[in-house]
């Protein structure tokens, strides 16, 4: 298993990259191509005494920033760490890329480098959600799609199924859409136009509209929705952990797994190759969950389950 990591992207790059490579290498048998600053990777390397047979250093010499144009920054610094992992990605040396860098630049680079899987129109990114109980579902799309039609969320479902029987292990993952109540009939015209397509799609097990207030203790696995909404969702949960580890709650069991160094990174699917996008402050334990991640989704083949899948489907209109 080779795996590609980017080291130069996130705000405590490279430190924490290679920190989690170390707790990361410890229990697992992997080649990983560390990208970035040759002499800052080695040095810390070295300083933390990792094995030479298991690293392999991909010297960069540019850094794609937070706050450059995405599409402009991977044409202009093809030496970027971002834009070297995807090349090895896309030509098959690697079998995963993630990094903690530049969001956008890892979905364009995704959409440019390895094209989306033939028959999906739209490649989704999901977020994996605690249930009050202990179960994990999933959310998608969270920010990727902000204007979605009603069959890109019928394919969000199919996507999200996969992966959550997949990679959560969850056998017949429920699906729910989100909507402002229960009722078939219910929501903007995006809903409506979607509740039908779901209802009627055999590849899922649609339960029906779910609520905001079910998210976290309802009965859907795999909860669709557009890219604007999810995202919403997204950095409300965040910004409840925030509040709660403020005022000193965060020990609470069900609180504690809103934090995003328990889950490493969000994958990219309906790409050809396993794409993790971290989060920019990801620590040590983030970057290990990253690489974690990226192992579980080539060992469980989930985009080749998703290829078949969508093998012969027609690519519904952007």
């Amino acid at each position: 298993m080779n795996l590609a990591l980017d080291m130069m992207g996130g705000d405590f790059a490279p430190l924490e990259a290679v920190k989690g490579l170390q707790l990361y290498l410890r229990n697992n048998n992997a080649v990983v191509y560390c990208i970035g600053d040759e002499q800052q990777i080695r040095a810390l390397l070295s300083e933390h005494n990792l094995p030479e047979d298991k690293i392999a250093v991909i010297h960069t010499t540019e850094v794609i920033g937070y706050n450059e144009n995405p599409t402009k920054a991977l044409k202009e610094k093809p030496d970027s760490s971002i834009s070297k992992g995807f090349q090895l990605l896309a030509s098959g040396k690697v079998d995963a890329f993630l990094s903690a860098g530049n969001t956008g630049a890892m979905l364009v680079g995704a959409m440019f480098f390895l094209k989306p899987i033939e028959g999906v129109s739209r490649p989704t990114i999901a977020s994996v959600i605690p249930k009050i109980g202990g179960d994990t579902a999933l959310l998608l799309d969270v920010g990727l799609n902000v204007d979605c039609k009603a069959q890109h969320l019928d394919q969000f479902a199919i996507l999200g199924s996969i992966y959550a029987n997949s990679v959560l292990g969850i056998a017949t993952p429920k699906v729910g859409l989100l909507n402002v109540g229960e009722e078939e009939g219910k929501g903007n015209m995006l809903c409506k136009e979607t509740y039908p397509l779901l209802k009627n799609n055999s590849r899922i097990h649609f339960i029906g509209n779910v609520e905001g207030r079910d998210i976290f203790n309802g009965g859907a696995d795999v909860t669709v929705c557009d890219g604007y909404t999810g995202n919403v969702v997204l950095k409300l949960g965040e910004s409840m952990y925030d509040i709660a580890k403020s005022r000193d709650m965060h020990n609470d069991e069900f609180i504690r797994r809103f934090a995003y160094e328990n889950y490493g990174g969000t994958p990219i699917l309906g790409v050809s190759k396993p794409v993790i996008i971290g989060h920019g402050i990801s620590n040590d334990v983030a970057f290990c969950n990253m690489l974690q991640l990226a192992r579980k989704m080539i060992e469980t083949d989930v985009c080749g389950t998703i290829r078949t899948a969508f093998q012969g489907a027609p690519t519904t209109a952007s």
